[in-house]
This record gives structure tokens, C-alpha cells and sequence, in this order.
């Protein structure tokens, strides 16, 4: 495995009072979801950010143009396929941004442990930065099955399946 950073930042102190292992919680998913996707052999980076709502509907609205928060918003540094390279330098993945109350809302809502939600937010948001997405069906059902794969190594259900007791539409927000 490549030498890899997790970076995680506390800007929004509830997460750890809500849930204390938090950041470890974060590094342990981030890291699972590398280790699932073949990366190129180098030293990597990746920066995981626990935020409120309002700062993730702030960056929602000037990256997205959608005036709402929502629960996980990942921006990607592997976007341009000319990316320099710099010698011994880290690959920089990107950042992985999640909001609190949304979270929390959505735990509730959907009848899980936050420490569980959060894990699979970060996992969704990895495979976001790792190239993953879910703009049709196809790749969807992919993304979600390598999900499920990886949340299940981490003792996590699989969130979309309803009879886990997790509501369906487990995609992601505005």
C-alpha cells in the first residue's frame, strides 16, 4: 500500500462531541475506500473536513450552484488527466467535505447510528474523488455496489438496501 495521508479537520466541534472517534472513523473509511480502488503507486493525500450545514451550503452554492446544504460534497483534484506531477511529491486526491446537522438528520430519519452514516458518507465521497459517480444507472449500480462492498468490510449495512431498516434514495443531496 502507498504511504497515504488522511488529513481529517475539525471546523464544526459537534461532530466530536456527538460522536468522539470521529476522525478515526473518517481515516479508517477514507483508507478503506483507497485500499478497494487500484491507485497509482505513490505516496497519496486526501483531506476529509467535518463541517456544519452552513458551511456546506455555502460551498454547495458556489461550487454547485444549488443554495442548499447538503451531506457530502467531495471536490476532486484527479479532474484533469494532464495533472502535473512534481518528483516525490504526493498525489493529491482532494477533499471530502460532510455536513453535521444534515447527518444527523439523515441518521435519524433513516433509523442508523451516525458513526455508521458517516462512514459510508466518506466511502461515497472517496469513490467521488477516486472518479465514481452516479449520473446514470450503470454507473450508479457500480458505485453503489463498491460501496456496499467496502462498508461491509467495516461492519456497516448496506445502506441501500431498505430492509436493512435504512430508507431507500441513500444518493446523494441537493
Amino acid at each position: 500500500m502507498n504511504v497515504v495521508e488522511i488529513a481529517v479537520q475539525v471546523e464544526f466541534p459537534v461532530w466530536v462531541e456527538a460522536l468522539p472517534e470521529a476522525e478515526a472513523l473518517c481515516q479508517r473509511a477514507a483508507l478503506a475506500a483507497l485500499v478497494a480502488v487500484e491507485m497509482p503507486a505513490r505516496p497519496l493525500e486526501v483531506s476529509l473536513v467535518l463541517a456544519g450545514d452552513a458551511a456546506v451550503r455555502a460551498l454547495n452554492r458556489d461550487w454547485r450552484g444549488k443554495d442548499a446544504p447538503t451531506n457530502v460534497l467531495s471536490f476532486a483534484a484527479l479532474d484533469d488527466d494532464n495533472e502535473p506531477e512534481t518528483a516525490g511529491a504526493p498525489l493529491l486526491l482532494g477533499d471530502v467535505v460532510l455536513a453535521f446537522e444534515t447527518c444527523v438528520a439523515e441518521a435519524t430519519a433513516e433509523g442508523k447510528p451516525l458513526a455508521d452514516h458517516l462512514g459510508h458518507l466518506v466511502v461515497h465521497g472517496m469513490l467521488h474523488l477516486l472518479g465514481f459517480d452516479h449520473q446514470d444507472e450503470a454507473d450508479a449500480e457500480e458505485m453503489e455496489g463498491l460501496e456496499t462492498e467496502i462498508l461491509a468490510g467495516l461492519g456497516i449495512a448496506d445502506p441501500y438496501r431498505p430492509d436493512d431498516n435504512i430508507a431507500e434514495g441513500g444518493r446523494c443531496g441537493p
